[in-house]
């Protein structure tokens, strides 16, 4: 079993930045996978950036590209999201997300099993 728990949401203006933070526990050494994941109100959930937990890979959703940096902190067992040049499309709920053993493509959205209790940001135009 992991344990995710967010932090570091809030309202934050166009242009200006959010750091998200996604603290982990337990079987940390299962995990094979993570990510940051948002839904906006009337949206579906999306992949916003991921992380080979061993490789180091990432992958960025395109609208997100040069603007967020997905990292992880493995002494601190945490997972950060960082948000640059926030847009108000960037509004949404985000969750935190680890997938231990899966099967399909690399770290696919199908793979997370854990999950945090998710994190409001919200960009004001």
């Amino acid at each position: 079993q992991v344990h995710l728990v967010e932090s570091g949401g809030g309202s934050v203006q166009a242009g200006g930045s959010v750091r998200l933070s996604c603290a982990a526990s337990g079987s940390i050494p299962s995990i094979n996978c993570l990510a940051w994941f948002r839904q906006a109100p009337g949206k579906e959930r999306e992949g916003v950036a991921k992380r080979g937990a061993h490789s180091g890979d990432t992958w960025y959703t395109d609208s997100v590209k040069g603007r967020f940096t997905i990292s992880r902190d493995i002494a601190k067992n945490t997972l950060y999201l960082q948000m640059n040049n926030l847009k108000p499309e960037d509004t949404a709920m985000y969750y935190c997300a680890a997938a231990g053993t899966y099967s399909g493509s690399w770290c696919n959205d199908g793979a997370y099993r854990y999950w945090g209790q998710g994190t409001q940001v919200t960009v004001s135009s």
